[in-house]
């Protein structure tokens, strides 16, 4: 089937995925006296003496705003924001069809890390929270960290949405072959925003060691090979992973850091692991291949290469690795819960009501589908759970 010729068409006959509707009748004087003028200088009189009132009496209350400056839009680069907008737009469907939530896609020519921390600042008085998208690293975590104070989430869902439900399959697959999270050793390949924020998230980096349990190491690898102490060329993100990653400072390619491991993660390119380094893993490793639309390997490869479970970012195999499966639900019991931040105790609940929503995992399923309409409550039911454990005093 030609998924582009279809999405073409779709785009052009609808212009866009998107519209906006009036939730109130427009059909006489006083309709218009009481969502006009004179009737809405009340609200705004209000509002002007209570900003919070704000998220009651408009749509800001229940709107993400989906933000992207174009410069890393996957498996495409740096295509700026007229042309990532199709894939905002596509965002903002899914956080509606998901989560109930309005979402606004936002593509802005702010390029810098201090635009863009700018542009996003003088927005928030508009939106309950900010997701970052499609920005490139390094400076995306720039960014993301910069916006932490706007008393709104603002989560940057390439990093934190992959690796929440990365955590999740990865938690099921090592049910299914019989290892505790603790005994893995990981191999991450593409040490951008998705493969930092997935080797913190499996270090259980700034989580309280009660409730989180590190796996036994992780090795990240970029484009030159292993991520270890002897480098000069790594910049301050990689080099601050050696402070939680390859503990014995393993040097390498990818072939070579791969040998003995449990688990390879790729969040890379297409064609990076053969299958002659599969068989080189410890027995019945976990191949989790999400490079798009291509993975690392192909799942029959693969799999005949000695797998035992195998995940990849696609629709059509099986163990598919989607961000829709975090995101909506994180948005929306943040919202809920009205929460300030998206911590790591709340990414991390996140994860373990994805896992726990297959009650039985299995070699072709570790993660719900996609398209179950019930995860995204399950996840924001945990997310604000975890939110009013770590606040005081909250509402949640």
């Amino acid at each position: 089937m030609d998924y582009d010729a279809r999405s073409l068409k779709l785009h052009r006959e609808h212009r866009g995925k998107l519209e906006i509707r009036s939730k109130v009748p427009l059909d006489s004087r006083e309709d218009l006296s009481v969502a006009y003028t004179p009737g809405v200088a009340e609200p705004c009189r209000r509002i002007a003496e209570d900003a919070s009132l704000s998220r009651e009496l408009t749509i800001r209350g229940n709107t993400v705003a989906v933000v992207s400056d174009g410069s890393a839009v996957l498996g495409l680069g740096d295509i700026g924001p007229e042309a990532a907008m199709p894939v905002m737009e596509g965002k903002a469907i899914l956080f509606k069809e998901f989560a109930g939530i309005d979402a606004l896609p936002i593509c802005t020519s702010a390029h810098s890390a201090d635009e863009l921390v700018a542009f996003v600042s003088a927005l928030a008085p508009s939106v309950a929270g900010v997701n970052l998208e499609d920005i490139a690293a390094p400076k995306c975590f720039e960014v993301e960290d910069r916006l932490q104070d706007l008393g709104i989430p603002v989560f940057h869902d390439d990093q934190h949405g992959t690796a929440v439900v990365l955590l999740a399959a990865l938690l099921n697959a090592a049910r299914v072959i019989g290892k505790a999270p603790a005994e893995l050793s990981v191999v991450i390949n593409g040490a951008g925003a998705a493969g930092v924020a997935i080797a913190k998230l499996l270090r259980c980096v700034d989580m309280d060691p009660a409730v989180c349990v590190p796996v036994r190491d992780v090795v990240v690898c970029d484009s030159k090979g292993a991520v270890h102490a002897g480098r000069d060329d790594l910049n301050p993100v990689k080099r601050a992973l050696l402070a939680h990653t390859n503990r014995e400072n393993r040097s390498g390619g990818l072939s070579d850091v791969v040998r003995g491991a449990d688990v390879f993660i790729g969040v890379s390119v297409a064609g990076a692991l053969s299958q002659d380094a599969v068989r080189s893993m410890a027995p019945d490793p976990i191949i989790l291949a999400m490079a798009n639309p291509d993975p690392e390997i192909h799942p029959d490869e693969a799999m005949a290469a000695g797998a035992a479970i195998v995940g990849t970012g696609r629709s059509d195999f099986p163990n598919q690795v989607n961000n829709v499966l975090a995101f909506p639900g994180i948005f929306r019991g943040a919202l809920d819960a009205r929460a300030t931040s998206i911590s790591a105790a709340m990414k991390l609940a996140a994860a373990h009501a994805l896992a726990g929503s297959v009650p039985e995992p299995s070699e072709t399923e570790v993660l719900p589908s996609p398209l179950d309409r019930t995860i995204a409550g399950k996840v924001a039911a945990a997310v604000a759970a975890a939110f009013a454990a770590d606040t005081p005093g909250s509402a949640g």
